[in-house]
C-alpha cells in the first residue's frame, strides 16, 4: 500500500456538491492499494500513521504524534498513486489492486486506525471527489508498505 499523507490544519472531501468528510488538526493520507496488498500492508500503515512524529510540541519541534496533537484522519482513496509513468504518456495502473480488493482493504485501514482510537472520515470509494486542503507545515509524507526495510 501506498500513502501521502498531509499534515493539514484543515481538510474536506466533497461528492456531487455535499461535504462527505471534514477534518480540522491531522492529516490527509491519500491511500493506494496494490495487487499483491494484504492485511500485513494496512497494520504497517495504520502503525505508520498513527506513530508519527510530526506535530509541534511546546518547543516548535515535530515530536508529537497525531493523538498527542489532538488530530484526526482524512482518508481518502486514490488508485493513481500506483500510476507507473516511466513509458509513454498515459500511466499504467497495472498494478493498482482491482477495486474489490482496495475497498476491502481502504476500508480495513480505517478502521484499524479506528480500533487505534484515531477520528476517522473518508472520501467514498471510486466516487469523483474534490478534495480540500491547507497543508500545515507543509508536511508532506510518503509511506509505502513494501519499501519497510
Amino acid at each position: 500500500m501506498r500513502a501521502v499523507v498531509q499534515r493539514v490544519s484543515e481538510a474536506s472531501v466533497t461528492v456531487d456538491s455535499r461535504i462527505v468528510g471534514a477534518i480540522q488538526r491531522g492529516f490527509l493520507v491519500l491511500v493506494g492499494v496494490g495487487t499483491d496488498d494484504s492485511q500485513q500492508d494496512v497494520i504497517y500503515l495504520a502503525d505508520k500513521i498513527t506513530g508519527l512524529r510530526v506535530f509541534p510540541d511546546q518547543d516548535g519541534r515535530m515530536n508529537c504524534s497525531l493523538a498527542e496533537a489532538g488530530g484526526a484522519v482524512l482518508l481518502v482513496s486514490q488508485f493513481t498513486l500506483y500510476g507507473d509513468c516511466r513509458k509513454g504518456r498515459r500511466p499504467s495502473f497495472v498494478d493498482a489492486a482491482r477495486p474489490e480488493k482496495a475497498d476491502e482493504l481502504y476500508q480495513s485501514l480505517a478502521a484499524e486506525l479506528r480500533g487505534r482510537g484515531t477520528a476517522v472520515q473518508t472520501g467514498v470509494f471510486q466516487a469523483d471527489m474534490r478534495v480540500h486542503l491547507v497543508n500545515d507545515g507543509p508536511v508532506t509524507l510518503l509511506l509505502d508498505s513494501r519499501k519497510q526495510f
